[in-house]
């Protein structure tokens, strides 16, 4: 059951009307632990079936009669179902091919929904985008439709977390800050979600949220929103003041979650819970702005997940709490640690005086000693005094020889920032595509750590045995002295710089075509060039990838060039 609350499927809860997505949430999309009451109901007598023919109703579909052990292309093995209603069933597998586990979806390809299911799963395919749970397959197969997506079973879902209590301050602002920013890139790309709620929202093992059934969970139930924008950007809202009060901000319950109290009104977090960050209460109203609700300050509203976003961005950055540790015990001495534990004390003892021997020099010889010391010192200052003054009165020599002084050593310049200019992915023959992301790269030098340029998924650390590297090529614009590279990964990466010859009037086309100048492997990697070089192009040349959520995928975080 562990494994089943943190899999990469969505959590259906019915409880109450939830205004989020028009009452999106009376219908589960892909879940586990999910409210099975569709599938409970009793199916009828063929009576009331005949009657329902004759009065022109449809009888509802019936999910795909499957069982466990069932192989879809040979390849993914049916282990468990997790929801079957409305039509579909969702199951954990197995994809024996890459011995891992993933997560299906299954429908009729009759159902009157399942083109656009295949059509929302294969656009969220393309967008690749890794704060989002991946579309790993959409296929027509055998009278089937069938979408596998990934299986994350070191997740944590949002439901889970906020039945422990609220979140601290600096995991709410995270929270909503990598929500916001992740659905602002999905809708560019003309996606939306419309049934974000807390249970399709996921925290894994590094702490990075992950968003899971984009367009694909609103495909499966047919929902649709006029305004799909100001849809997603009041259900993030509505997940800010989840973590900040660990309440639903509407009257009915839901999601594990109790409601506000009836006849108030949407209050603001601040005013529901005391000790809740001020800043994020007020960006949670903004983006609630629905139905009457407003910012306590009466900034405008955020209506899209970019403007949201931006307003998260401009706030003072909420920083993590510090680490507690305890005081240490105060010490004490004990009679133990005196060594004098479980003993009698001793008493004292009276000695009998000891006579005190005479000073050294105070005897007949110590005396002659003495006046023989002083002697040798008074003929010895006499001396002295001789030479000093025929020093003193004796010409001085003409120097000829010039006075040269010592060069003062100059202290060298701290490196200093390069600016990047622009970049480009890197992906060469052969093995190589030509092609690795090109629209995330500027997200490797823009200054946000939390926005990444990221590689494809691949079977290996080593790019499936297909190629050595790929990376990225940063141009600086014109030929700068570079000393050093600072690089933020995601996991632990083997990363090597290399440099295009000084004079290169355009990047070399393959990797050996530049020169490899330091290499080194970690997530937080700074790599010091054996010798400062002056070139104009630099290669970050990705070697090895790490483990991420069952894939060997390369995430590079921040790029920095020091001269």
């Amino acid at each position: 059951m562990a494994e089943r609350s943190t899999a990469a499927v969505d959590v259906a809860d019915n409880s109450g009307d939830d205004p989020l997505t028009a009452q999106a949430d009376t219908a589960a999309t892909d879940g586990v632990a999910e409210e099975r009451k569709t599938a409970e109901e009793p199916t009828g007598s063929p009576e009331q079936k005949a009657v329902e023919r004759k009065n022109g109703e449809q009888p509802s579909l019936a999910p795909p009669e499957l069982h466990s052990g069932h192989k879809l292309a040979r390849r993914y093995r049916l282990e468990e179902c997790v929801t079957r209603l409305d039509g579909f069933s969702s199951w954990r597998a197995v994809d024996e091919k890459l011995r891992r586990a993933v997560g299906v979806h299954l429908l009729p390809a009759d159902h009157p929904r399942a083109r656009s299911v295949l059509a929302a799963a294969r656009s969220a395919a393309l967008l690749g985008d890794p704060r989002f749970v991946q579309v790993l397959d959409a296929v027509e197969e055998n009278d089937l439709v069938y979408v596998v997506h990934e299986w994350l079973p070191d997740a944590t879902e949002l439901t889970a977390l906020l039945a422990d209590g609220p979140l601290q301050a600096h995991e709410a602002y995270q929270l909503v800050a990598q929500i916001s920013q992740a659905m602002a890139a999905a809708h560019r790309e003309g996606l939306a979600h419309l049934r974000l709620t807390p249970s399709a929202v996921l925290r894994s093992s590094t702490g990075q949220y992950r968003i899971r059934g984009l367009a694909v969970n609103a495909a499966l139930r047919g929902i649709t929103a006029d305004r799909p924008q100001r849809t997603d950007t009041e259900a993030i809202g509505a997940l800010l003041y989840a973590a900040l009060t660990q309440r639903w901000p509407y009257e009915s319950d839901a999601y594990g979650l109790s409601g506000l109290p009836k006849g108030v009104g949407l209050i603001p977090p601040d005013q529901v819970r005391a000790g809740v960050h001020r800043g994020l209460s007020e960006i949670a109203m903004r983006a609630l702005a629905n139905d009457g609700a407003t910012a306590s300050r009466q900034e405008p509203p955020c209506t899209t997940p970019d403007e949201l976003a931006k307003a998260v961005a401009a706030m003072p950055r909420v920083k993590p709490p510090e680490p507690e540790f305890p005081a240490p015990a105060e010490y004490q001495r004990t009679t133990y640690q005196q060594g004098t534990y479980g003993r009698p004390q001793p008493r004292p003892v009276v000695t009998q005086p000891v006579p005190v021997p005479p000073a050294p020099l105070e005897s007949r010889t110590g005396k002659a000693l003495k006046w023989a010391v002083g002697a040798l010192l008074i003929a010895a200052l006499g001396l002295g005094s001789w030479q000093i003054a025929d020093r003193l009165l004796a010409p001085e020599p003409k120097d000829e020889t010039p006075i040269v002084q010592p060069p003062v050593d100059e202290k060298p310049e701290p490196p200093k920032p390069v600016t990047i200019s622009s970049a480009d992915d890197f992906d060469p023959l052969p093995g190589g595509n030509g092609e690795e992301y090109p629209e995330a790269v500027e997200n490797a030098f823009d200054g946000d750590p939390s926005t990444v340029w990221h590689t494809k998924n691949y079977t290996t650390a080593h790019f499936g045995n297909l190629k050595t590297g790929v990376g990225i090529v940063l141009d600086l614009g014109s030929a700068q002295k570079v000393s050093s590279v600072d690089l933020s990964f995601v996991g632990r990466t083997s990363v090597e710089i290399r440099t295009a010859p000084d004079g290169a009037s355009s990047a070399p086309s393959t990797a050996e075509g530049f020169t490899t100048q330091v290499a080194g492997v970690g997530s937080e990697v700074k790599l010091k060039l054996t010798k400062a070089v002056t070139t104009r192009y630099v290669l970050v040349w990705l070697t090895e990838l790490p483990l991420t959520d069952g894939q060997f995928r390369g995430q590079l975080t921040e790029v920095k060039v020091m001269g």
